[in-house]
């Protein structure tokens, strides 16, 4: 019997898909005071889902960000589809776009969130980030 043939296609797909290299160190919220707090922060609006951002003000060069998904969205299968679309998002733009020192709520639209295309869902998030930074005046 002999091997199956190595084709080259998959070696070059591997290559060109490496991930970006990870400039600062995202980490989950947990506890619901922190959801308050980054609440009354800034906030875009995007087709696909809310962003809330604050600044902690503490000297930590941590990037939290949470996940909120509520009834509205749907049944639980449909919530949790949103939050694992969001914390996708989270992991491919937070690393080179967020500030050290910042919070970050995702909260899902119903419909939106699950059923808009993940490219401009990526390009929302990016705009959404660049406007929560914007310094207002």
């Amino acid at each position: 019997m002999t091997p199956p043939k190595v084709s080259d296609i998959g070696t070059t797909a591997e290559a060109s898909e490496a991930p970006p290299a990870v400039s600062v160190c995202v980490e989950t919220m947990k506890n619901r005071p922190d959801y308050l707090r980054t609440a009354q922060g800034r906030r875009q609006g995007t087709g696909s889902f809310l962003l809330q951002g604050r600044a902690r003000g503490d000297d930590q060069p941590l990037v939290r960000i949470g996940f909120t998904a509520s009834k509205k969205i749907g049944n639980a299968v449909a919530r949790n589809r949103a939050k694992r679309r969001m914390r996708a998002l989270a992991r491919q733009v937070l690393p080179s776009l967020a500030r050290p020192g910042w919070d970050y709520v995702l909260v899902a639209k119903p419909d939106a969130t699950i059923a808009r295309d993940y490219k401009d869902m990526l390009s929302d998030l990016a705009s959404a980030l660049a406007s929560v930074h914007r310094t207002r005046t």
